[in-house]
């Protein structure tokens, strides 16, 4: 009898561990680990492709630390007294084997948008590269998963 729960109860286990897919092991909570200007995202799906939510940045503050910036350099005149925090910056990565590709990277710092592509390289690290025009001339962020 204790052989029968005990090869259920670890079938049930591995059920729940592979419940997740692949391509959601992106979601959570991640901080640069790199770059002159530290960030923390959450990491969302939405319709099947993948957000980033700006929770929080070393530059996103006044000078008193406390009030977040406006989006002032954003090309939407309309956005451009939104706080920083808070904002989707990172949108519409579509995974496709084992890479995330086609998203957005929008960055209130210069109000540019920039192609991003992404890639898990372990269940806590994961890679961002920014670019305008083409990958080669991009720019790759280390981020590490958080708990938050």
């Amino acid at each position: 009898m204790k052989k029968i729960f005990f090869a259920t109860l670890m079938l049930l286990l591995s059920v729940v561990s592979f419940a997740q897919q692949p391509a959601d092991k992106i979601i959570g909570n991640w901080q640069s680990i790199d770059g002159e200007v530290q960030l923390k995202f959450e990491i969302f799906k939405q319709d099947g492709k993948y957000f980033g939510k700006l929770l929080w940045a070393s530059n996103m503050f006044e000078a008193d630390g406390k009030t977040p910036k406006k989006d002032f350099n954003n090309p939407n005149k309309s956005l451009q007294s939104r706080s920083r925090k808070g904002i989707v910056n990172i949108t519409n990565l579509k995974y496709d084997d084992g890479e995330y590709s086609g998203g957005k990277l929008y960055n209130p710092s210069d109000g540019d948008t920039y192609s991003l592509n992404a890639k898990l390289k372990s269940a806590n690290e994961l890679h961002f590269r920014g670019y305008l025009g083409i990958s080669l001339l991009g720019k790759t962020m280390k981020f590490k998963r958080i708990n938050q």
